[in-house]
């Protein structure tokens, strides 16, 4: 259940900002399709919508936008092999 495609986890994290509120482009249908039969996503009258699984789910993984996801590592001094 946790083996989404790059395409789906991006369509996921986008529901995840329209339930925010935040304005997000459309979500590929074949994906949003797989979400809902995974149970992370429904179907609505605005479109494709995230599910209590959905949002559990990506709380599971790594924040949104971390930024120790993205932090480079700290610098090793070339002398002693050590993080400066």
């Amino acid at each position: 259940m946790d083996d989404l495609t790059a395409s789906q986890l991006h369509a996921l994290q986008n529901l995840s900002r329209k339930r925010a509120g935040e304005g997000v482009p459309f979500v590929n249908i074949s994906d949003a399709r797989a979400l809902t039969e995974l149970g992370f996503a429904e179907r609505s009258r605005e479109g494709w919508d995230i599910t209590a699984t959905g949002a559990a789910f990506l709380a599971r993984q790594a924040p949104l936008g971390s930024p120790e996801s993205d932090a480079p590592e700290p610098p090793t001094d070339i002398k002693t092999r050590r993080e400066s």
